[in-house]
């Protein structure tokens, strides 16, 4: 954002260097990335967050210099005086929940023509080219008060009125830019009575834009709902000085104002009438209150500093946020980003100065102590280390591409909510306007990464939370700690370059199992569909009797939204309801003293029947010779009839007491075959 110091000083009595200036706005929390001298003039160059969308302006710039040096505002106020007739601007306004406020005001007998020399200048100054004196005027009021503003040709609007409403599928505008861009139903068009003549807070439309022959304008100041034009920017790839200030939010009661200056300058340039200004204004929107019952302990408790109560209350006025009774706080219309206590403590110590804040260490009642379930975490992470996984830790904001694609852990999304994601106001990063619902879209991120490195085989897993929508009366989102990994690749050994086999379901399984071993718990897999894994190599997580995540092969259609083109298995857990459930008791074991006998087993089986389903029936009849049942192989293929599969399995008997006969395996052994033959229609591969 540039700001220009010789037009700041036109809004506010600043007796400091630009230097001395830069820094104390530096010091506020409005960093100064550099200063520009053009000129008579010094142009600032800030670096601001998106959640202060208030200081995208001089206006905005003023009132921190305000704040900061407690000297007032001079506001230029237009005068009331403007020339005006009784006839209004027909305006209609059919999409209230996203234009939540529209002016319009029609000047007729404009004069278009070139800007003076003062209002060019002005312009370049912070990077903006001069256009028409029209264009330039709404350009200049914009950069001075930070509301965007559009100027349309009158007389090229069919039936010379507006129409705020969503654009219809499919139709079409050629922007300012000339580049013609397709709609949908979920963006604003300000329309005529036929087609849309501008996207709606970004960009207006070249056929009903100002030009020489110009002679009657309809001068547009409105309000739009931020979420939709963020959408829509992104959707159309269109990013404008007015989209901007727009997504992070303007000042719904700064449009009157913005309109009268922008109107008066444009009767000082190029003549003209004006008429009566049209004000669209269905729901007033209510200021935030938010309460803070003592500012001084707060600020004391969360920063150190000593601020006495009334100091505190003084620099939160002088920002904007005033009190009548000390204890609840109304924010300004143009502070969006001023919800809670903490938020009010933020405003007094920056403006106090950050520097000022001394080195202490928080009181500590529980120092050096594991959080409960802490150090099994810890073991699982070794668990994992040692199996060659490497922990990542990614952001807990995502796009809302994501949206539906992955399948959550039970019971953390509320599919009765009409809006089950939680969504930011603020996005931290550009377009990653959702808290993560799983983990798998930033662990997938930085498997892409890695494949486009040329980095091939990839063991990751990250534990962190997932959020998502709540009916809790606090209004606070839902929130569940996660353990996810994911594999792919080959397998290789330290020393060579050539994989041995390629990676499988069967690692990915292994790995849950171990991880769920070394924090103490058990879990089983059963057959399941999952949203975003490939059917017959996905199932269920299970402990306790209870699902509590999924494994298994990205679907197709998933892994080629990443351009994944080797198998990638991914796995994600319940990592809090693991930890709740029954922990396995460790207990020592004596190594058996005398030999096994192991005897695998080929049967033909159904595709439906699962190993799970064959290993439970035959532990479940309680042999005592039979001490482990394992899975082998699985084969589909040359000789094994459609529908079916060879499902190899390994029995291993032992004796606590003596070393078994073949005689005494053989009669257990078939008595077991048999069962199986019996309960599952299998039968004995030849």
């Amino acid at each position: 954002m540039l700001i220009s110091v010789n037009w700041l000083k036109e809004l506010i009595d600043i007796d400091c260097t630009p230097q001395e200036l830069a820094e104390r706005l530096t010091r506020a929390g409005n960093a100064v990335e550099g200063i520009e001298k053009i000129g008579d003039d010094y142009v600032l160059d800030l670096d601001l967050t998106s959640n202060r969308a208030d200081c995208l302006s001089h206006l905005g710039i003023a009132r921190e210099i305000s704040a900061i040096t407690g000297k007032t505002i001079c506001l230029a106020t237009p005068e009331s005086s403007l020339p005006s007739t009784t006839s209004k601007a027909p305006v209609t306004l059919d999409a209230a929940d996203l234009c939540k406020r529209f002016t319009a005001r029609i000047i007729r007998g404009v004069k278009v023509g070139p800007s003076p020399e003062w209002l060019v200048k002005r312009l370049e100054a912070v990077g903006e080219r001069s256009i028409n004196n029209i264009a330039d005027v709404t350009n200049y009021v914009m950069h001075e008060l930070g509301q965007p503003m559009h100027s349309f040709d009158l007389d090229k609007l069919a039936e010379n009125r507006i129409v705020v409403r969503r654009a219809k599928d499919g139709e079409k505008i050629t922007t300012l830019d000339e580049v013609e861009r397709n709609l949908d139903a979920s963006m604003l068009a300000i329309c005529d009575a036929e087609k849309p003549v501008a996207v709606a807070g970004v960009m207006g439309g070249f056929d009903s834009g100002i030009s020489d022959a110009t002679s009657n304008v309809l001068l547009e100041v409105a309000y739009f709902d931020r979420a939709s034009i963020r959408r829509t920017s992104r959707t159309l790839k269109l990013n404008s000085e007015a989209s901007q200030r727009f997504e992070r939010g303007v000042d719904i009661e700064n449009l009157i104002r913005a309109s009268d200056r922008a109107t008066q300058l444009i009767l000082e340039l190029a003549g003209g009438t004006a008429e009566v200004l049209v004000d669209v204004f269905p729901a007033p929107i209510e200021t935030k209150q938010v309460a803070c019952a003592d500012i001084s302990s707060a600020v004391k408790r969360l920063t150190g500093l000593e601020i006495g109560k009334p100091e505190a209350t003084a620099i939160l006025a002088r920002l904007g946020i005033v009190t009548t009774d000390g204890k609840t706080f109304t924010a300004p219309t143009w502070r969006h980003d001023i919800a809670i206590a903490e938020d009010l403590v933020e405003e007094v110590a920056r403006i106090v100065g950050y520097d000022k804040i001394a080195e202490e260490l928080p009181p500590a009642f529980g120092a050096g102590e594991y959080q409960p379930g802490e150090s099994r975490k810890s073991r699982g992470r070794r668990a994992l280390a040692d199996l060659g996984f490497c922990e990542a830790i990614s952001y807990s904001f995502i796009d809302s591409s994501s949206d539906g694609r992955f399948e959550t852990v039970p019971g953390l999304v509320d599919g009765s909510l009409p809006e089950p994601h939680v969504t930011l106001k603020d996005s931290v990063i550009e377009g990653a306007v959702r808290m993560r619902p799983t983990l798998l879209p930033g662990l997938l991120e930085a498997v892409r990464t890695n494949f486009n490195q040329q980095e091939k085989n990839v063991r990751l897993f990250e534990i962190g939370k997932a959020f998502a929508a709540s009916k809790n009366d606090g209004g606070l989102p839902a929130e569940r700690e996660l353990a996810t990994l994911v594999v792919s690749g080959s397998e290789t050994f330290e020393g060579k370059a050539l994989g041995v086999r390629a990676i499988d379901f069967f690692d990915a399984k292994g790995a849950v199992e171990a991880f769920a071993e070394a924090i103490g718990t058990n879990v089983t897999f059963k057959v399941g569909s999952v949203r975003h894994l490939r059917t017959g190599q996905s199932a269920e997580i299970q402990s306790n009797g209870k699902t509590i995540g999924y494994i298994g092969r990205l679907r197709d259609s998933v892994a080629e939204r990443y351009k994944f083109k080797q198998p990638v298995f991914v796995a994600e857990l319940d990592l809090d309801a693991l930890l709740a459930g029954t922990r396995a008791v460790s207990a020592y074991t004596p190594l058996p003293v005398y030999p096994g006998v192991a005897r695998d087993i080929s049967l033909i089986v159904a595709r439906s029947v699962e190993f799970e389903n064959i290993r439970s029936l035959i532990l479940g009849a309680g042999h005592d010779l039979l001490d482990e049942v394992r899975f082998v192989d699985v084969f589909e293929g040359k000789g094994i009839a459609e529908g079916e599969r060879s499902l190899t399995i390994r029995l291993e008997y032992r004796s606590a007491d003596r070393t078994l006969t073949d005689e005494e395996v053989d009669g257990v052994h078939a008595k077991i075959v048999s069962m199986i033959e019996t309960e599952t229609s299998a039968r004995l591969r030849a």
